[in-house]
């Protein structure tokens, strides 16, 4: 009985030893086939290259139909051009630099962005916030997203002649101080050759209409397309 019992301990260990084979010659004819496969497994999909958009009601489309603000037109460009690249648009209608300033890192956080828009401070000046806090929000926004590995575009905006010149020329000095200072790329009005046609704007005579959003991208574009070339330097 000992001996049977031996016997069939050796023939069950046999089989299984023929059976790991077995699996192991399959293993193995499996893994040569893969093979040519694996450098794009190992490579994968490229992730998307972020541009994170980060505004008041200017890039939020505000008062327009949905998809036809400067913001979406530039997605559907960049969709043509090079698919890797993503537009996320951060923009909250009504936001002070204040309020950008203190959503930014959870932004940056999140979406990784090779660069950012800026285009904040409209509604501080609306408000008639002082022009130094502006300029310390920017900064400290700019310097916040170049810590993140990130370029940066300020869009610079402009106040309604009622403001008074002293308080209208200290507003504009805060984006061109905060631009200068970062040795960053800007520019003084995204809204130019709009904000003062009626034909332009919406019947608030602050924000941009339909017909307007095309224009304003054609000015953006001339200082985002350099950003995005290959080695781009963000200065």
């Amino acid at each position: 009985m000992r001996h049977m019992l031996k016997t069939e301990e050796r023939a069950g260990t046999g089989v299984h030893r023929v059976a790991e084979r077995a699996w192991a010659r399959v293993a193995v004819a499996v893994s040569i086939a893969f093979v040519p496969f694996l450098p794009s497994v190992w490579a994968g999909t490229p992730p998307p290259r972020t541009i994170l958009v980060l505004g008041d009601s200017l890039s939020a489309g505000y008062g327009l139909p949905r998809g036809a603000s400067w913001v979406d037109l530039l997605r559907r460009r960049l969709a043509r051009r090079d698919p890797r690249i993503r537009v996320i648009n951060a923009s909250v209608s009504g936001e002070t630099s204040d309020e950008g300033r203190s959503r930014l890192p959870e932004l940056l956080a999140h979406w990784h962005p090779f660069l950012l828009i800026l285009e904040l401070g409209g509604n501080d000046g609306l408000r008639a916030l002082p022009p130094s806090v502006l300029a310390t929000n920017l900064s400290a926004m700019i310097a916040r997203a170049r810590r993140s590995r990130a370029c940066v575009l300020l869009l610079g905006v402009r106040l309604p002649p009622n403001y008074g010149a002293r308080y209208e020329q200290a507003f504009a000095n805060a984006f061109r101080r905060a631009a200068r200072s970062a040795r960053i790329p800007w520019i003084p009005f995204f809204l130019a050759g709009v904000a003062t046609h009626r034909r332009d704007m919406q019947s608030d005579g602050l924000h941009p209409n339909v017909r307007a959003q095309p224009v304003i991208l054609a000015r953006i574009w001339k200082s985002l397309a350099p950003l995005l070339r290959p080695g781009a330097s963000c200065r």
